[in-house]
């Protein structure tokens, strides 16, 4: 299994400055070649390979025009070209119905405004860690990294990343084994909401820590000055920075919130089973300030990986499942609960908290489809 370890590295000035040069050498790459496919296709061209691109490039650092492009790694520069050669494919793959998920689009042109900048160096660089502990990088030096853990095996790549806030970090692809935990008896069923984040089938309530919610003062309070300052100044361009690092805060604390409580819940529990709830579709209601700020999909993006590597099983019900209308001890479906009715009363005489009855039927309809896909029966209203 390839895992990714993401490390913090602090560049020096002189180094930020070959950094900013190689995104930007990576950049221009990345959107020369784009061009040039894209004029090939409104000219009815055929479609220019990667070993056309490739030689393209070789060329194009000979010329005076270009010939800044030899400053920095060529691996940083054929790793454009790779990420364009992905981006390709996902968008074939994605309009031919190969691709399952949201419908990608063409590739796109970047700019040196995103906030998002990263390159990449393969084995073939020849980047290595130093016995001090740094990370030497060709035509850049050696990069303090902020070491959280040591890496389980010599990494196939890296990407240096630099975010929004201004911060680098080193992400690390590393090829490891999986670690099966020993096989337990408890299986789960969660229910996720926005008032209370989850509640597990076995009683367990995981309050919603509303981040973003508690930011809002100070988030608020820094767009404010930075909608004040002059477009192209230097005091708005540092203002951008003490928002990007405002949001930076409060999202890093959510993700690491969301990986210990997986992590909990996947060590836990054999098997977990939660409902396929269409995230983009309620992020586009009245409460979508109140689900971006839960982070349904990366928590439970976060269950899947972690269960798969863990030896847990890892399924979602259908989004569809009558799970808060059944009964989950006789087993019949009631009318539509309306969000304000949190306890109700089934014709058998038995009174449900909605989401801890939720959470029980997940669980049964999970353990249906699990015996079922093995050969087994099992009824929902067990």
């Amino acid at each position: 299994m390839q895992l990714r370890y993401n490390f913090r590295v602090y560049p020096t000035p002189g180094q930020r400055i070959s950094l900013a040069r190689a995104f930007g050498c990576a950049r221009v790459v990345y959107n020369d070649a784009l061009a040039a496919r894209e004029t090939a296709r409104r000219a009815g061209q055929p479609y220019i390979t990667d070993a056309e691109l490739s030689k393209a490039l070789t060329e194009a650092k000979k010329s005076p025009q270009r010939a800044w492009l030899r400053e920095v790694s060529s691996v940083v520069l054929q790793q454009g070209l790779a990420d364009l050669n992905t981006a390709y494919h996902n968008f074939f793959a994605s309009i031919t119905g190969k691709r399952r998920g949201t419908r990608v689009g063409p590739p796109q042109f970047r700019s040196r405004k995103d906030n998002r900048q990263s390159i990449r160096f393969t084995k073939n660089s020849r980047f290595a860690v130093t016995p001090g502990g740094k990370l030497r990088l060709p035509k850049i030096g050696a990069v303090k990294v902020a070491w959280s853990r040591k890496l389980p095996s010599q990494p196939s790549s890296v990407t240096i990343i630099k975010d929004a806030a201004g911060r680098y970090f080193a992400s690390f692809v590393v090829q490891t084994d999986d670690r099966p935990l020993p096989d337990l008896d408890a299986e789960v069923g969660i229910d996720l909401g926005l008032s209370t984040f989850a509640v597990l089938s076995d009683g367990t309530r995981i309050e919603s820590p509303r981040f973003l919610r508690q930011a809002e003062r100070r988030l608020r309070k820094a767009h404010k000055a930075l909608s004040r300052k002059e477009k192209g100044s230097k005091n708005r361009a540092k203002a951008r920075v003490k928002v990007a690092r405002a949001h930076a805060k409060v999202s890093d604390t959510r993700r690491d919130w969301a990986h210990k409580q997986s992590t909990m819940i996947i060590r836990d529990n054999q098997a977990v089973f939660v409902e396929d709830l269409c995230v983009k579709g309620l992020a586009c209601t009245r409460l979508a300030k109140s689900v971006h700020d839960a982070g349904w999909g990366m928590f439970t993006r976060m269950l899947e990986e972690k269960a798969a590597r863990c030896g847990r099983h890892f399924s979602k019900v259908d989004r569809w499942f009558p799970s808060t209308r059944m009964c989950s001890v006789c087993g019949v479906v009631g009318d539509p609960k309306p969000l304000h009715v949190r306890a109700w009363t089934c014709t058998c005489g038995t009174v449900h908290d909605r989401d801890l009855n939720a959470a029980r039927n997940i669980l049964a309809a999970g353990r249906a489809e699990r015996l079922n896909a093995c050969g087994g029966t099992v009824s929902l209203s067990a």
